[in-house]
């Protein structure tokens, strides 16, 4: 593919995770055609500049995303690179998802104060304080431990990890791939199972961001596509579009794609609750990888009929004000 001094600029979020992210997809990009320019841009989102209100109080609606994505259409930027969690399911009109990357492992894992020696999460002592930002993970944890205090915690890891040292609470919940990407992993005092905390749709995947019919872009970034990610995700991301559910609505999701002999099967498990945790509908699906669309929309459908719309109609009820 020719390349020759092609100037190719990254969107990205300000955080070290993002910039992580970003400079990981910067040097793959590099390494693979050596003759184009790589930079970044910096460009703050809603959510990075509101950082004293829970996530479920202020909409999520492409709040990790909008600016980034208005600096795509306006040819500011030639691709962005997001958490694939944080990227909405309906994407505004004339971008598409052009490559989705290898996925980092997408469990949850629970960071224990460094004062505290119980390094697992269920054995926590009556009453513990557990710090999320994630109504996800607060209506599953209250769900096994009703008994459990639940703090709410903002911003990026540097700042969660100075606060949980500064606090009282027994530990907080984190997405692995974002402890281990920025090195933190000797803070893990367990990778939470799947069984125990349904993961966030996208979880551990990168989303990269591009301009319908960029043929130059698409191509370039081609070889970071990972099938089996793409497809575990896809499915993942149909289960959430058809409940029109995000950040204000607990919804957990583990798509795989498992080979089994000769054959491919995706599996996924998903999961809705009730904000307490009181509640909780939850089912799995399997099939082929290539029907994984049909497969997301098909649990989502079986979750509804299951008591999961009469659980999401009552969250509506009080949904937070989009900020525009």
């Amino acid at each position: 593919m020719e390349m020759k001094n092609a100037k190719v600029t990254i969107g990205s979020r300000g955080s070290d995770l993002a910039l992580w992210q970003a400079r990981w997809v910067q040097q793959s990009l590099a390494n693979a055609f050596k003759d184009i320019d790589v930079s970044i841009e910096i460009i703050k989102t809603t959510g990075d500049k509101i950082l004293d209100s829970p996530l479920s109080k202020i909409g999520d609606k492409g709040l990790f995303t909008k600016e980034i994505e208005n600096a795509l259409l306006s040819r500011k930027i030639d691709l962005a690179v997001h958490s694939l969690k944080d990227l909405p399911t309906q994407l505004p009109g004339g971008l598409t998802i052009g490559a989705i990357t290898k996925r980092e492992d997408p469990r949850d894992v629970f960071i224990p104060h460094p004062g505290n020696p119980i390094r697992t999460l269920l054995d926590q002592s009556q009453g513990a304080a557990i710090a999320t930002g994630s109504l996800r993970r607060r209506s599953q944890l209250l769900h096994k431990r009703p008994d459990f205090v639940i703090a709410e915690i903002r911003g990026n890891l540097n700042t969660r990890l100075k606060k949980l040292e500064q606090s009282r609470w027994a530990g907080m919940i984190l997405a692995k791939a974002g402890v281990v990407r920025l090195g933190w992993e000797e803070r893990i005092g367990e990778v939470i199972d799947a069984t125990v905390l349904l993961p966030a749709v996208g979880q551990g995947a990168l989303g990269i961001e591009i301009r319908e019919g960029d043929e130059r872009i698409a191509k370039l970034i081609s070889s970071l596509h990972h099938y089996a990610t793409a497809q575990a995700t896809i499915a993942e991301r149909a289960f959430l579009r058809k409940l029109e559910g995000g950040c204000q609505v607990p919804i957990g999701t583990h798509g795989r794609v498992e080979n089994e002999g000769d054959t491919q099967t995706l599996k996924l498990n998903a999961l809705v609750g009730s904000v307490d945790g009181s509640r909780v509908v939850q089912g799995n699906i399997q099939g082929h990888p290539s029907k994984a669309e049909t497969l997301g929309k098909s649990l989502a459908e079986t979750l509804l009929a299951g008591g999961a719309d009469e659980i999401l109609r009552e969250i509506r009820v009080d949904q937070p004000v989009e900020i525009p």
